[in-house]
């Protein structure tokens, strides 16, 4: 045994707690090409093999020949937090410099400064920080003994929603100095992945490569297919206390994951809903809770993902299908890490693929929305809420574009904002096309899954081009269905309740977006009290497992316009028969649909049939009405509605009900509610029949 190799298992014991620990195949290799050869290399394993105790142990042993300290990318916070503590368990100093703990910073730069920080983590976003990249992070790269990074395939292309931060490490890379090893270590790869990542880091032929084959032995996979979302809930309701330890329950969006938690919370069980929404201080709570079996299980959206470190998970089930093989694999590798058995059971439902769609251009650059911010762009920076203000995108799309034009190097982030960096810009049509048409095989790929004649688990290890791939044995197809798959009467009648619930609440505006002046708009600051809208109603989110999918219909690009059907006037009914208003309206008007006239004509006069007040009609057109379609951000969104409506005749002193076919961003009712406000209805109650968020 070389020293090198004894002073790597000593640390070892220390970490796992065992005095008869050994690596596993291929642990050391990597271990010994960082630390004696100094190389970069690519680590592709299973989740739970063990790469974290690699990074650990080579950290310990470079400092221990007097390298500096590892840099750890690491890309999600509950990650980042069970990397803390593991490094703790090791015995290496650890500190985190992410968007949580702004608090913390000088103090971690003061331990690094005094060499008291064996392994530093930082979230991808910190690498566009203009202080910390320009006043910190140069020092940091000159002083690193390793630089690591986690779940390396959102380098790649098929990782670019997740985080474009991710392809700005290619420069970071580049800069490292001769002679500091990097290490890139990731669970979900295929060939093409393994392929581009290897080439981030270097000269493919300079990048060792470990790949070890990806079946997990103790997961049992199943796929139930069942008609409709009642019986997907009321399986849940049926069964869920029959699956083994504690689990996760994943969902593709935030709605169903609120919805099925609530449902499932309500029925006995000890659940939680674990969203995008979800603060940070409620997810750690949350996750605390999971690990040590305080809940049955978290209803998750992909926010609970990477990195969650709960060895005992019993069980992973998926209410819908993500979008693609290896983003499923991600997900359920989550279960049975440390135990011989952990259930696997998907429930794929009718809407996914439309989901899918959805997903999958959201954040796809378009050229020319891009064109249009660099040239709002100059030497003097902007704030993004004053390029909000000039250039027709909403916040979260626009932030997303600018870290894609910031890593295509013709922007760059500075103190006090934006500016353009005079490089020119072309669109790179072919990238996005290859992204697009991976996607595409992608979800064609899950589908085949879904309806795979041959074992699960093999199938899994295909799609990620694991050599190694075998039959597993255990799963459905191998051994036949281990899961039941009735749904009792009770539970599906409590789902079905779930499911017909009406009434979202719509929260009135109560302040102009900021530099409206630039778009005609004479308005700032708070809308006045005596001018706002109340708070309104829909009568569902377009992403409610329920009437969602209804409303889904109605809305597609492909339908028709034509009257409510009775059952949604029966359940708009409802929503007002609900509606705890302070005052009842006296009257109902509309707002002029160019889309829907009939949809939305029909609401409102069967609204004010079913309680007796009379129809005024719809406001009238002003200036050609409305422009734009929905989508763009807040301040456009505004001036396509402002001085766009002529007001009828109102009941003085008296509230009225404004019915629309969807809100969006708010501003039509906004907009026309200050106008029936000026004409002197005492209030304005909006109401519509979805809500796009």
């Amino acid at each position: 045994m070389t020293d090198s190799r004894a002073s790597a298992i000593t640390i070892l014991r220390t970490l796992v707690g065992s005095n008869d620990a050994d690596f596993h195949d291929g642990q050391y290799e990597a271990i010994e090409t960082l630390v004696d050869q100094r190389r970069r290399a690519l680590v592709v394993q299973r989740t739970g093999w063990g790469k974290s105790a690699v990074y650990f142990v080579a950290t310990l042993l470079l400092r221990q020949r007097g390298a500096g300290p590892t840099i750890l990318i690491s890309p999600l916070l509950a990650l980042m937090r069970d990397q803390m503590a593991a490094a703790s368990r090791a015995g290496v100093r650890a500190v985190a410099i992410n968007s949580s703990n702004a608090h913390e910073w000088e103090e971690v730069l003061r331990q690094l400064r005094d060499d008291e920080v064996d392994l530093l983590l930082v979230s991808p976003e910190r690498l566009n920080n203009p202080s910390f990249r320009d006043a910190q992070l140069p020092a940091l790269i000159a002083g690193a003994g390793l630089l690591v990074v986690d779940e390396a395939h959102c380098i790649s292309d098929w990782g670019h929603d997740f985080r474009p931060d991710y392809r700005r490490l290619r420069d970071l890379i580049a800069a490292m100095p001769a002679g500091i090893p990097v290490l890139a270590t990731t669970a979900t790869a295929n060939s093409r992945v393994v392929a581009d990542v290897a080439e981030q880091l270097g000269h493919a032929g300079e990048v060792v490569t470990i790949r070890g084959p990806l079946a997990r032995a103790s997961l049992r996979l199943g796929v139930l297919r069942l008609p409709d979302s009642k019986s997907r809930l009321g399986w849940l309701l049926s069964h869920l206390a029959e699956l083994p330890g504690s689990g996760i329950i994943y969902a593709l969006t935030v709605s169903a994951a609120e919805d099925t938690a609530r449902l499932l919370r309500n029925a006995g069980h000890e659940v939680h809903a674990y969203t995008g929404r979800t603060d940070t201080a409620e997810r750690e709570q949350l996750e605390q809770k999971l690990k040590t079996n305080d809940l049955k299980a978290l209803v998750a959206t992909s926010a609970l993902g990477m990195g969650f470190d709960k060895p005992d998970l019993g069980f992973v089930l998926h209410l819908g299908a993500p979008s693609s093989p290896v983003a499923y694999y991600q997900q359920v590798g989550r279960a049975g890490r440390a135990t011989d058995n952990a259930d696997v059971l998907l429930l794929p439902g009718p809407e996914d693929e439309a989901i899918w769609r959805y997903f999958a251009t959201a954040s796809m650059p378009v050229e020319e929305k891009a064109l249009a911010v660099i040239a709002q762009l100059g030497t003097a920076p902007l704030s993004t809420q004053a390029i909000e203000a000039r250039v027709d995108l909403r916040r979260t799309p626009l932030e997303l574009l600018l870290k894609v034009l910031d890593v295509d190097g013709a922007v760059r982030r500075v103190s006090g904002g934006w500016v353009s960096t005079g490089e020119p810009w072309i669109y790179d049509a072919e990238r996005y096309e290859r992204i697009s048409a991976a996607r595409e095989s992608e979800q064609q790929s899950m589908l085949d899954y879904e309806a795979t004649a041959g074992c699960r688990m093999e199938f899994l290890q295909r799609a990620l081009d694991d050599p190694s791939a075998v039959a597993c044995g255990r799963c459905d197809r191998c051994a036949g269905a281990w899961y039941p798959t009735s749904v009792g009467d009770d539970a599906a009648a409590a789902a079905s309740d779930s499911l017909n619930r009406v009434g979202v609440v719509v929260e009135p505006r109560a302040q102009w977006p900021g530099g409206m002046d630039r778009l005609g708009v004479p308005m700032r600051g708070n809308i006045l009290v005596a001018e706002r809208v109340a708070p309104g109603r829909a009568l569902a989110r377009l992403t409610d497992l329920g009437w969602g999918g209804a409303l889904r219909e109605l809305f597609a690009q492909n339908a028709s316009d034509a009257p409510a059907s009775p059952p949604i006037i029966a359940a708009c009914v409802r929503v007002l028969a609900d509606w705890n208003w302070e005052e009842r309206p006296v009257a109902v008007l509309s707002v002029p649909s160019r889309r829907h006239p009939l949809l939305v004509s029909s609401v409102a006069r069967g609204l004010a049939e079913a309680g007796q007040l009379p129809y005024l009609g719809q406001l009238d057109l002003h200036n050609g009405g409305p422009s734009g379609d929905a989508g763009g951000n807040s301040a456009c969104r505004l001036a396509g509605v402002w001085d766009r409506f002529a007001a009828v005749e109102v009941p003085q002193g008296r509230p009225v009900l404004l019915v629309d076919d969807l809100v969006d961003s708010r501003w039509t009712m906004t907009v026309a509610g200050r106008l029936l406000r000026r004409a002197g209805a005492s209030a304005v109650l909006p109401f519509a029949l979805g809500l796009r968020a």
